[in-house]
């Protein structure tokens, strides 16, 4: 299944998602359903936090950006101080007179969360009160992927090992929302010759730039499964023999570094 997650209109671009849906196409991988536009779907989201909210377990957060950075207590992924968690109503009322438009927060008490991920083994860690709906009226992403992927029917999330942190909350919202947890897996991520990750903002590891490079779809499509112990770099290999090769308890625990082709 294909989802575009477009909820933030601000850092979302049709003509991204397009490309990106033609890049997949052009390696060789195919969808088993029509593409999924999370926007198009933004009721699932209101319906959760309605039933958050008839349990008792949403408040309004009228904490800055900078504030909550600042009052973070659980490290450089974020964490929620709890600032707002109980303000009187008088509190409230004078907050909103300053003009400051709340954000909605789930009351999910500091929970520790434990799992067992398929990659990384038995983590866990803290949930906190996370943000559902922003101040802007956008729905959170930690909620949007919670509610679209029990409606997709998803029971494993396979992804970088820089969201294992979101984990928690993702969980605790699964059973605030009686929404089954799916597995986790969480995969190291591909890095430069520096040791830096790969990202939309380094020059040269687009599908074009890398076409232009010298390199072929099939060289492309066989560096993917090289890049999770699937195959040798230079391995003919189709995406059907990818797939019958995955294993997540197979799959590496260390970075893979690519050398963008000059």
């Amino acid at each position: 299944m294909v989802r575009v997650e477009d909820l933030d209109a601000e850092r979302c671009d049709e003509q991204i998602a397009e490309r990106q849906l033609a890049d997949m196409a052009a390696i060789g991988l195919e969808w088993d359903a029509p593409v999924e536009v999370q926007s198009h779907h933004s009721q699932r989201c209101a319906d959760a936090i309605e039933q958050l909210e008839l349990a008792g377990l949403t408040y309004p957060c009228f904490c800055t950006r900078a504030e909550r950075v600042a009052q973070a207590p659980h490290g450089s992924q974020g964490g929620y101080s709890g600032r707002c968690r109980d303000l009187t109503e008088a509190e409230r009322r004078r907050f909103t007179a300053e003009g400051r438009t709340p954000s909605l927060r789930a009351r999910l008490g500091d929970a520790t969360v434990e799992w067992n991920d398929l990659v990384l083994g038995a983590s866990s860690g803290i949930a906190d009160d996370p943000i559902v709906r922003r101040a802007d009226g956008v729905f959170a992403y930690n909620l949007a992927v919670v509610v679209d992927d029990a409606a997709s029917g998803i029971d494993q999330v396979v992804r970088g090992d820089d969201l294992a942190h979101a984990v928690p909350v993702q969980a605790a919202l699964c059973d605030a929302l009686a929404i089954t947890r799916p597995e986790w897996a969480h995969v190291p991520l591909v890095v430069d010759t520096n040791g830096d990750r790969l990202s939309k903002r380094n020059a040269g590891t687009t599908l074009a730039e890398l076409l232009s490079a010298g390199l072929t779809t099939q060289q492309v499509l066989a560096m993917i499964g090289a890049s999770l112990g699937l195959c040798a770099a230079d391995d003919a290999v189709q995406p059907q023999t990818l797939l019958d090769r995955f294993n997540p308890s197979a799959l590496p625990t260390t970075p893979w570094v690519f050398a963008v082709p000059s």
